[in-house]
């Protein structure tokens, strides 16, 4: 047993076809097959269920999957041992972040980390909640920026900030001396959320005690996972949507007019960076929560302080 037989069936069991598991692996079919028949036959069983297809691990064959992604992690945690220095940093942060935070979090830390972290190649993708969690228990991320708790037992939480919604309504005037909205007077006629599958969405619906969405009573079947692109449409057709607070800070002086904020106490989503329990970049993770909470603007509660490193 190697651990090169491990990874192997951990690329098998994330992706359960052999031509798709060995291209991610970097190697020929014929061998990724052959490794792990010899690790089957060394240990006696058998991992994988090949007369299914896509092909599925056995009862054993989870066990030991899930052992192996433990010994592959704590293995590569000997490399992580010798850069234990945050200033001097090197290595791959992979990230998911959600559609509802990625382009309003992003330009706050970004430049900050790259400067400050030249050797660390950080690599982001923009990502549904669901999706996030997946790769991150099949070891596809390191990482991710999204709204906790996430409620899954295998999951690590940092918080970093608590966000606090408000509502985007360009059909109440602008000159309107309503200063407060309460959730349960939004109406639900105008009302427009993203697409089913994200988290905002879910929030607002448990927000407005809403059982239905806003479809059973629109004329136009929207459907959209970019929060940008909503807001757009909102304006257009005089709707109302609920936005995170970071969100407000791009838009235009006119734009902000139609921003109310919520009845106190106000809802909001807490935010935190999100790792499968057997993470080993504890360094890089840092340095990521020190990006992070440096460019959070003052507006925005923060869960502790930053303590920025020496020479930053």
């Amino acid at each position: 047993m190697n651990i090169q037989q491990l990874e192997y069936i951990i690329a098998l069991d994330n992706y359960r076809q052999y031509v798709v598991a060995a291209e991610r692996s970097f190697v020929t079919q014929a061998t990724l097959s052959i490794m792990v028949k010899k690790l089957e036959a060394e240990l006696g069983v058998k991992i994988f269920d090949r007369s299914k297809q896509p092909l599925v691990p056995t009862d054993t064959g989870k066990k030991i999957i899930a052992q192996a992604r433990i010994v592959v992690q704590e293995f590569y945690k000997v490399a992580e041992v010798a850069s234990q220095d945050i200033n001097h940093l090197s290595g791959v942060l992979s990230l998911g972040i959600i559609p509802t935070l990625s382009p309003y979090l992003l330009p706050l830390f970004i430049d900050y980390f790259l400067k400050n972290y030249p050797a660390v190649k950080l690599k982001i993708s923009e990502l549904t909640t669901a999706t996030i969690i997946r790769k991150l228990e099949n070891g596809e991320l390191d990482a991710g920026l999204l709204a906790i708790p996430t409620l899954h037992p295998s999951m690590k939480e940092i918080p970093l900030f608590r966000e606090e919604f408000v509502v985007y309504a360009p059909a109440i005037e602008a000159t309107s001396p309503k200063k407060f909205v309460v959730a349960s007077e939004i109406d639900v006629n105008r009302l427009m959320l993203l697409e089913e599958g994200h988290c905002l969405t879910n929030q607002v619906i448990n927000l407005c005690g809403l059982k239905e969405l806003e479809k059973d009573h629109h004329q136009l079947d929207f459907h959209t996972g970019s929060l940008e692109t909503l807001k757009q449409m909102v304006e257009i057709y005089k709707g109302i949507t609920v936005l995170p607070r970071l969100a407000v800070d791009v838009l235009s002086t006119l734009q902000k007019e139609s921003v109310f904020e919520f009845q106190p106490p106000a809802p909001y989503r807490d935010i935190g960076i999100v790792t499968y329990r057997h993470f080993v970049k504890e360094n890089l993770l840092r340095a990521l929560q020190i990006a992070i909470l440096q460019g959070i603007p003052e507006c925005i509660e923060c869960f502790q302080d930053v303590e920025l490193p020496s020479g930053s």
